[in-house]
């Protein structure tokens, strides 16, 4: 097993052939998501005994799989045997990331407690429910409302769909707020993500709001429907001295686009305290778990 590339915009094709079939709970597979992070992550591909396996790096700099895709019952195990080796002698020590539960359990059928199986916390998605997002009702998320009620009030604004008329304007606003906030590390690899993304725009499947406070750009967001059931934010920007934008930005986005389909699913906070605080605080109904797997010594 070898031969790894490094993912393409060319590969949209043969990538979605593997995805679509799947209907996954996370945010990890899906082509945009994956493109996105192309770079900052060195995400590369093969297709071994006709699954494609995905090679993925943190942000530390170590290297695992994340599902393979495209096999079959009877050849799982041959599969991931060839994995579990190929991470082995490269000395990896995850085999696999950002796993969910129905392929942790195949792997507990087929391996028993031969594997180290975690969960992974930081790594966990925020899913919410679309309806309480738009209606913001209930005690829990009164501020939330409170905020977005001052916003339109207070404020002149208005909202356009994500274009490539606007694109540049969205790619100074990102610029503007990642100088803001030290603007390296992984907020660095998010604005170089977001760059390559609003190019390309054209050529991915996402949908995309833009908000303009007297007449500036102030806020964007991108997201993805990835099935009937869920769709995915995959960027949510926003000028954080303008009291109420991202209380408007969340509610308006999901009710213009995804009033729809029933879940959200906002990523992972990456361990991140403030992003943490911010995604629990809109109250999601369920933390999607993601698991991580290490062979036992």
């Amino acid at each position: 097993m070898d031969n790894f590339k490094p993912l393409t915009l060319e590969d949209k094709e043969l990538f979605d052939s593997y995805i679509k079939p799947y209907e996954f709970l996370t945010c990890e597979y899906s082509f945009t998501g994956l493109y996105i992070w192309r770079k900052g992550c060195e995400i590369e591909y093969t297709v071994h005994k006709g699954a494609l396996i995905i090679r993925k790096m943190d942000f530390d700099g170590t290297r695992h799989f994340l599902q393979p895709l495209g096999c079959s019952e009877n050849n799982l195990k041959d599969i991931v045997d060839d994995i579990i080796a190929y991470a082995k002698a490269n000395n990896y020590e995850y085999i696999f990331k950002d796993l969910e539960e129905p392929f942790i359990e195949k792997l507990i059928n087929i391996y028993g407690d031969s594997l180290i199986i975690e969960e992974d916390r930081d790594n966990f998605d925020y899913i919410y429910d679309s309806k309480a997002l738009i209606s913001l009702s209930g005690k829990k998320l009164h501020s939330k409302k409170n905020h977005y009620n001052y916003f339109v009030k207070a404020f002149n604004y208005r909202t356009e769909p994500l274009s490539s008329k606007n694109s540049l304007e969205c790619i100074r606003a990102a610029k503007e707020w990642c100088s803001k906030n030290e603007c390296k590390g992984y907020l660095l690899y998010e604005l170089k993500a977001i760059q390559d993304l609003l190019v390309h725009m054209d050529k991915l499947d996402f949908q995309g709001m833009v908000v303009y406070v007297n007449e500036k750009v102030c806020a964007f967001t991108l997201g993805e429907r990835v099935n009937e059931k869920m769709a995915i934010i995959h960027i949510e920007k926003a000028d954080g001295d303008i009291r109420g934008l991202y209380a408007y930005v969340n509610k308006a986005f999901v009710e213009q686009y995804y009033s729809d389909i029933p879940y959200i699913n906002r990523e992972q906070d990456l361990g991140l305290e403030g992003l943490r605080k911010a995604k629990e605080s809109y109250q999601p109904i369920k933390l999607e778990k993601k698991y991580q797997v290490r062979y036992t010594a």
